[in-house]
């Protein structure tokens, strides 16, 4: 191939389509645990996750619902995918190995966020989020009926692998995506770039800046002990009879169960199954949604 600038537009529309390709087929799983907040600044401030609105009655002036000073704060972060074509293999018409590896690069793309996302959710027992205790904590700092400060747990201590109940029923999931910069497939692809003429190399990549951070700890639950009837049972009274400052209720709903692949058994048994082990009426049937995330460990 002679590589004239029609030759080399040619090669980029070809590579942008197999990236683009790539992009399309990626089943991505990271919404199902995290809110897309897109952001304007180098960082966004998220202060307000201190406060759970509550209507009250309107006696009087109004009383206004301010956001505490947590500082919490998500910093996005630079994110790159860069592969590089020898000028020799335009020459020499040998292309046919870039397609699939760029059609990689697009499935990469997709599954970034997934990567950030279940990595966070993966860390949360050992993570702080916007109240300074880990996101997956028996600690968790809140005013009782009187005002005085006590703890709660959103978690259950165990050995095992972790599985976990979430409400996703609300306007913001327990986790939060941050885009900054949508990911955009570009090229140094001129004769006269400074890596064609020095590496005889034609380089094309995508970029973007995002990060990943910590939403309302209290639509979550995270278990370490055995996926059973009685953990499962405890875990999700615990989440729905949750309260937030001064006694107020949050109606909490545990809708979806959330396991690693090696907990995918137990977990359809214990939510699909009309009986248990013993033969019993399985109670907790139907109970949530089953789902198996790939890119957990355990």
């Amino acid at each position: 191939m002679k590589i004239t600038g029609t030759a080399l537009q040619t090669l980029h529309t070809a590579f942008n389509a197999s990236f683009q390709r790539g992009l399309g087929q990626a089943e991505t799983s990271y919404r199902a645990i995290a809110t897309v907040i897109n952001s304007t600044t180098r960082a966004t401030e998220y202060g307000w996750l201190g406060k759970l609105p509550k209507m009250r009655e309107w006696l009087g002036d109004r009383v206004i619902n301010g956001v505490q000073a947590h500082g919490y704060a998500i910093k996005n972060r630079d994110f790159e995918l860069t592969i590089g074509v020898d000028r020799n293999d335009i020459e020499d018409d040998h292309l046919g190995v870039y397609a699939p590896l760029f059609e990689e690069m697009g499935m990469a793309t997709a599954a970034h966020p997934d990567e950030m996302v279940w990595e966070l959710w993966q860390a949360a027992f050992d993570t702080p989020c916007y109240d300074g205790q880990n996101f997956f904590d028996t600690d968790h700092p809140v005013l009782d009926a009187d005002g005085a400060k006590t703890t709660v747990s959103n978690m259950q201590a165990g050995a095992g692998p972790a599985w976990f109940l979430i409400d996703d029923t609300r306007a913001l999931k327990p986790l939060i995506f941050q885009s900054r910069k949508s990911f955009e497939f570009v090229a140094k692809d001129k004769p006269t770039d400074d890596n064609v003429f020095n590496k005889k190399e034609f380089q094309y990549g995508v970029d973007g800046r995002d990060n990943v951070g910590f939403g309302f700890w209290q639509f979550s639950f995270g278990s370490k002990a055995a996926l059973d009837g009685d953990n499962y049972g405890a875990a999700r009274a615990a989440m729905r009879n949750l309260k937030g400052d001064y006694g107020r209720k949050l109606g909490i709903r545990p809708k979806t169960l959330i396991v690693p692949p090696s907990l995918e058994k137990k977990g359809l048994q214990l939510i699909n199954a009309q009986n248990d082990a013993a033969g019993a009426t399985n109670v907790w049937q139907g109970t949530a949604k089953l789902m198996v995330a790939e890119w957990l460990d355990g």
